[in-house]
């Protein structure tokens, strides 16, 4: 027999569970929504750079860096130097990035 109080602690741990699942389905879906306009990668900010597909804060924060220390990106190809982007990601990065010109990425 189950006393209460390891009723209680499994009810609670899957509480705990199914919230997790929700914030990361949540997260996920606002990920996925469709992403119009380009991003300038010259002068995006941190924000700005987290609307592109697969980059969130860890990694805009590293193209910002990169992007400080060498004066700006040149090539698109030089992006693949930041930790965790590499051809996949370019590429599906690629149709959204930009070198010169305004950022104008949204997400729908």
């Amino acid at each position: 027999m189950f006393s209460p109080k390891k009723i209680r602690s499994w009810r609670t741990g899957a509480l705990a569970l199914a919230s997790a699942s929700l914030l990361a389905f949540a997260a996920a879906a606002a990920d996925s929504a469709p992403l119009t306009g380009t991003v300038n990668v010259n002068t995006a900010n941190v924000e700005e750079l987290q609307l592109l597909p697969g980059v969130g804060e860890a990694r805009a924060a590293a193209l910002v860096a990169l992007r400080k220390q060498r004066g700006g990106f040149k090539s698109l190809e030089e992006l693949k130097d930041v930790k965790g982007i590499g051809d996949a990601g370019l590429d599906r990065m690629r149709p959204y990035v930009r070198l010169e010109g305004k950022t104008t990425a949204k997400r729908l």
